[in-house]
């Protein structure tokens, strides 16, 4: 078989020959992928033979019509096919584990084809939640009395992602990470009374998942402004508040009787 190989090499030359060109190929974790050799036919005294890592290991290969695939390491666990027609190469269920460089040469009597894949395996997005981190908050200006929430999106167990607020169509803010498995979370302020679309993305190169804001749902109003102590304050503030008042005004009136009696 390998008198075959250097004697087709020797014969034919090499043809496509650009083995500095790289295919980027990104996929999802648990989904199927398959790399194209871009070979309508392949001849009966054809060899197809595919590689994958830094080692070049062979892990497939097509050899006068006989496919036989390689995985003593079992890294793969009957995840690969390979087109007997084609020779393109069919990987099962990704795994992360399965992100690397995949080699294919195609040797027959025209010559040696070379193709590069690098495959990326990204981990399933999850949806991102919206969370709301206060009950009602007013404008920090004195001349406004506008309600706003304040709301944080988040999503766990994530890597390689970026995580943005959007107003409609335009980006209020976004944060990007590149390690795995991370938790994110992205915080913003709303007045309740707008009616603007908010919504929370989060994606990576090939993928996204979208939370809209339900403001009604998340955001209460206050039910009074901060000028008023009993309803904005709570109950029991405006109670020691009273009673407060009550005692000096009650020893500031007999300072005064005392200083006049005597």
């Amino acid at each position: 078989m390998w008198l075959y190989i250097i004697f087709s090499i020797c014969l034919g030359g090499v043809y496509n020959v650009d083995t500095n060109a790289v295919k980027s190929v990104s996929v999802t974790e648990g989904d199927s992928v398959t790399l194209n050799t871009d070979v309508t036919e392949l001849q009966r005294d054809d060899q197809t033979l595919w590689m994958f890592g830094p080692r070049d290991t062979r892990i497939a290969e097509i050899y006068k019509q006989i496919i036989s695939v390689y995985d003593k390491k079992e890294k793969f666990r009957d995840r690969l096919s390979v087109d007997s027609q084609t020779g393109s190469l069919t990987i099962k269920n990704i795994r992360n584990e399965h992100s690397g460089l995949y080699k294919l040469q195609i040797f027959s009597q025209r010559g040696t084809s070379y193709k590069r894949f690098n495959v990326t395996v990204y981990a399933p997005l999850p949806i991102p939640v919206i969370t709301s981190t206060s009950n009602c908050s007013f404008s920090s200006s004195s001349s406004s009395s506008n309600q706003y929430c304040s709301l944080l999106c988040s999503a766990v167990n994530v890597g390689a992602v970026t995580l943005s607020w959007y107003k409609g169509n335009s980006l209020l803010s976004s944060i990007s990470v590149s390690d795995l498995s991370i938790s994110l979370s992205l915080p913003l302020e709303v007045e309740y009374q707008e009616n603007n679309t908010y919504s929370c993305v989060l994606n990576n190169p090939i993928r996204n998942q979208t939370q809209l804001l339900n403001i009604t749902q998340l955001c209460h109003m206050c039910e009074a402004p901060p000028s008023d102590p009993v309803q904005c304050c709570g109950f029991t503030e405006a109670v020691i508040r009273l009673v407060v008042s009550a005692v000096v005004g009650v020893v500031a009136f007999a300072v005064v009787v005392y200083y006049i009696r005597s």
